[in-house]
């Protein structure tokens, strides 16, 4: 079905991307044109183990999912072939907080590499100058958009 639809793009999104190799189809090569990748990456360690792996297979366009984000995370070493990243607390009753400091430093670290930017959630526990607040789940997407943070250059987001 991709293959036939060069008219749309795809959006994959995986957690694990060691099994990447074994997925793909014969004619692959280095991609197709309309199929985006994407990685997600909760913390640091998981960062390093992941985006190795993700940034060596071949793959025309990545975006890297940080979500839900669960810690301070350095994107920097690896934006470098990165088109996209997409940041987001995590949604449940006993959801871990996210903080808003986290995502401020992986929006720069994206402003210093021209790589867009979209808060896509809060997370129901959203700690912000100090505060953790309790965000209502149908409420996260519009809190993340009124902070005004994406980048976009233009851009289409995801």
């Amino acid at each position: 079905m991709i293959r036939q639809r060069t008219d749309l793009d795809f959006l994959i999104l995986t957690k694990r991307i060691e099994r990447f190799e074994i997925s793909l189809p014969s004619d692959w090569g280095d991609g197709y044109d309309n199929v985006n990748i994407g990685c997600t990456v909760e913390n640091q360690e998981i960062a390093d183990y992941r985006l190795p792996l993700f940034l060596s297979y071949p793959i025309k366009r990545r975006f890297v999912a940080c979500g839900p984000l669960l810690g301070a995370i350095d994107l920097s070493p690896y934006l470098a072939g990165i088109g996209h990243v997409t940041v987001g607390g995590e949604t449940s009753r006993e959801a871990r907080v996210c903080h808003y400091d986290w995502v401020l430093a992986i929006r720069e670290q994206c402003v210093n590499a021209n790589v867009t930017f979209w808060f896509k959630n809060t997370g129901s526990r959203f700690q912000r100058d100090g505060e953790v607040q309790k965000v209502n789940p149908f409420k996260e997407t519009a809190l993340a958009k009124e902070l005004g943070i994406n980048i976009t250059d233009g851009k289409r987001l995801f």
